[in-house]
């Protein structure tokens, strides 16, 4: 197996995401509750990420590394409400 280094930029990560660059940036802070930081390479200002270290952090994100799926949300009606739930 081979690993690929390649460096990526923000901007290119936040592109494979499907998000902004401002999440990007709050990911590499660890400002994200319940999400692991995603590592980077600090050059002044600038932020660059390891694209094997991207897929490692998809990955362990994902759950995938302790075994598990992620569960399923639940079912939630057009109230917002979780279909099943007992409600007041």
């Amino acid at each position: 197996m081979t690993t690929n280094d390649e460096i990526v930029t923000v901007s290119e990560v936040a592109k494979d995401l499907r998000c902004s660059k401002a999440l990007i940036y709050r990911l590499i802070g660890g400002d994200v509750r319940g999400v692991p930081p995603l590592p980077a390479i600090r050059l002044g200002r600038r932020r660059l990420i390891r694209r094997s270290a991207l897929e490692e952090w998809k990955r362990v994100s994902e759950g995938i590394d302790s075994g598990g799926m992620i569960p399923p949300s639940p079912e939630v009606d057009a109230a917002g409400r979780t279909k099943g739930a007992l409600h007041a």
